[in-house]
Parts: C-alpha cells; sequence; structure tokens
C-alpha cells in the first residue's frame, strides 16, 4: 500500500538537496556573502569615489596573490610582491590620472616583474613565468582599472552600479534557470554545469532588468539598457567560460577560499573583469 503523505515529504526533503547538488553550492549562504558584497560596494561608490578605488586595489592585490599562489603550486614562477605592488598602483593610477598614467604603470609593472625574475632562479621557463607575469598584469589589474575610469565620470557611481548590476542579473539569471532547466550543456569539457537554458536566463535577466534601470539611472532610452544588459551577458559569460579554462588547465577547483560558498575573490571577478573595459565605452556612448 503507497504511502501518499510520505511520498510528498520524501519528494520535498530530495528537491533541495538536488537542487544544491546541481548547484555546487549552499544557494543561502552564497546568497548572503553576495548581498554583503554588493552592499560594500553600493556604500563605498556613493559615499566617495576614493573609497571605491581602495575598494578595487585591495581586491586586485588579493586577486593577484590568489592567481599567483595557484601558479606557483603548478611550477610556475611569477613574482607576487611586484605584481600586488604595481597592480595597487595602476588603480591608483587610474584614478588619479586616467588611461595615460595607467598605462605607464602597466609598462613598469611589467618591467618589474620581469626583473624580479630574471633575479630569481635561473632555468629553462624563465622566459614562460615572465610572460605569464605579463599576461597576469593585464588579466587582473588591467581590466580592473577599467572600473575607475568609470568612476571617474561625473555619474560613475550611477555607471558602476549599471555595470555590476547587468553582471549580477546574468550571473544570477543563468544560475537560477540552469539549476531549474539546465539540460544542454554549453561547454561540457570546460564548465560542465553551464547550459543553453542557463544562456537564456542570463539574456532574459540582464536584458529586462538593465532596460529598467539604465533609464532610471543614466536618463537613457529603454532599449539602449536593454542593449546593456546583452552585452553583460556575453562579456560575463565569456569571462566565466575563461576562467573555467584557466582552472581546469591548472587543475583546480577555486583561485582561492576567502569567500564562503564563492570560492576566492577572483572567483567572484572572472565575469566582472571582461565586462569593465566594454561596459565603460558602452556606458561612455549611452550617458554621454
Amino acid at each position: 500500500m503507497t504511502d501518499p503523505a510520505g511520498s510528498a515529504e520524501r519528494a520535498t526533503e530530495t528537491a533541495p538537496a538536488d537542487r544544491k547538488r546541481r548547484s555546487g553550492r549552499n544557494v543561502p549562504v552564497a546568497t548572503a556573502v553576495g548581498v554583503a558584497m554588493a552592499a560594500l560596494v553600493l556604500i563605498t561608490v556613493y559615499a566617495a569615489t576614493a573609497l571605491f578605488v581602495a575598494l578595487v586595489a585591495i581586491a586586485v592585490v588579493v586577486a593577484v596573490y590568489e592567481v599567483c599562489s595557484v601558479l606557483e603550486g603548478r611550477t610556475i614562477h611569477v613574482p607576487r610582491v611586484p605584481l600586488m605592488v604595481g597592480g595597487a598602483a595602476m588603480v591608483v593610477a587610474a584614478y588619479a590620472d586616467g588611461t595615460d598614467a595607467l598605462t605607464v604603470a602597466l609598462v613598469l609593472t611589467v618591467v618589474a616583474v620581469a626583473a624580479a625574475r630574471l633575479a630569481g632562479v635561473a632555468n629553462d621557463r624563465l622566459g614562460r613565468d615572465m610572460v605569464v607575469g605579463a599576461f597576469v598584469a593585464v588579466y587582473v589589474p588591467l581590466l580592473a582599472s577599467a572600473a575607475v575610469l568609470m568612476a571617474n565620470a561625473d555619474d560613475g557611481a550611477d555607471r558602476i552600479v549599471v555595470f555590476i548590476l547587468a553582471v549580477v542579473l546574468s550571473d544570477t539569471g543563468g544560475f537560477a534557470a540552469g539549476v531549474r532547466f539546465g539540460k544542454h550543456p554549453m561547454a561540457p569539457s570546460v564548465s560542465p554545469k553551464k547550459s543553453w537554458e542557463g544562456l537564456a536566463g542570463s539574456v532574459v535577466a540582464a536584458t529586462v532588468g538593465s532596460a529598467i534601470v539604465v533609464p532610471l539611472l543614466l536618463d537613457a532610452a529603454w532599449w539602449q539598457g536593454a542593449l546593456v544588459g546583452l552585452v553583460a551577458v556575453f562579456t560575463a559569460t565569456a569571462g566565466d567560460l575563461a576562467e573555467s579554462l584557466l582552472k581546469r588547465d591548472l587543475g583546480v577547483k577555486d583561485m582561492g577560499h576567502l569567500l564562503p560558498e564563492h570560492g576566492g575573490i577572483m572567483d567572484r571577478l572572472d565575469s566582472l573583469l571582461p565586462t569593465a573595459p566594454v561596459m565603460a565605452l558602452v556606458l561612455a556612448a549611452i550617458a554621454g
């Protein structure tokens, strides 16, 4: 004899566990950490641009440390200190004097990294290590500095909110749709949990949300807001897949463990970094 009540109870108990297994993380904890990070960004960006710049510089330093630590574990010796100091200097330079100062800071950082590596242990992987060091300087602090360039505008705080919100909506929409409906993997060899259904959720969430928020904050047309959301979907997804490929090649699940249920700082920047320079250009064109 069947027990409908018992079956329903078991189904209720199994569903959250199944969702957690498919999502790969504790959703309430991940949400709480995400909300706290968003609140910190909002407080700093609207309180004073200098505070936001300091927050970006700290995030860059931690992210660079995480990347260098993972590389070191794979016998890729990239000098951390020049990269961390140079990364922070690039962020400050972008705030102080725009793209010219940022370019000079990037060149000096790459030179300092190469010099530090040359002064280290000589081996046949010296050239590889210097190239990887230059790549990290571009990938993390240079791309992150685009957010600082956005913040320097008269309506910089609003642009930062639009930029981050578009990426968050893309990630959240993709996560929710992927967990609930995901059946067709986008790139199973790179990121097995990324699905075409998740991408559709990203497009819907980011375009609709941005079409509402952009006119309110930047006095632009709704279709321009939808375009902002669509751009964010594809740059954020590309960034996520790129870091998934990088982590797969390095043999790690996360770049760090600082943020509960999120991994490291670098694991939260994967979607934001490639989106920042593109969004800086798009919002400059829209906002004028």
